[in-house]
């Protein structure tokens, strides 16, 4: 099981922030998955060139089974990982957005300004998270519950969790 966290930002990508997003995905997805799995990191620019690339050559020749993106899904001019989702997925799962952006509004009334998204590539899942730690975690919770069974839908590597931080759903059988 390979999964990458790929945090989009022209700042971060050039050193002058430092990237917290994606050490919040990492920590968050040890504490919640129990089965064994490689996790690595990747910090880009903004822009539809660059997302669409990595996320095409995460997903086919890296052969990540689980992509999580932070970043870019606002509504600034360089906000374009849903524009380079787009692009790359061949099946487009909006129910995980709209579940993120619901409880989201829990929290904060900017989350309708949010284009988070997921989407299928072959045999990667691939998931637009928010870019604050917080918010991670409370989309994350919300979405995941649902993922290992999408993973094993797909073809994906399978991947088990901890009850007690997230419990997956899988349908008796599967």
């Amino acid at each position: 099981m390979k999964i990458v966290a790929v945090t989009i930002s022209d700042r971060a990508s050039r050193g002058e922030y430092e990237d917290k997003s994606g050490p919040a995905l990492e920590d968050w997805l040890r504490r919640a998955i129990s089965s064994a799995f490689e996790m690595q990191r990747r910090v880009i620019p903004d822009g539809l060139e660059s997302v669409r690339d990595t996320l095409i050559d995460l997903c086919d020749v890296e052969g990540a089974d689980l992509v999580l993106t932070t970043g870019g899904t606002g509504p600034s001019p360089r906000d374009l990982t849903p524009e380079a989702m787009r692009q790359v997925i061949t099946m487009e799962l909006p129910g995980f957005g709209e579940l993120m952006r619901r409880v989201s509004l829990e929290e904060v009334p900017t989350a309708i300004l949010s284009r988070q998204t997921a989407g299928v590539r072959g045999t990667t899942l691939i998931i637009n998270v928010p870019g604050k730690p917080a918010a991670i975690d409370i989309c994350l919770n919300a979405v995941f519950p649902a993922v290992p069974y999408c993973l094993d839908l797909i073809g994906a590597g399978r991947i088990e969790t901890r009850d007690e931080v997230i419990k997956a759903f899988r349908p008796k059988g599967a």
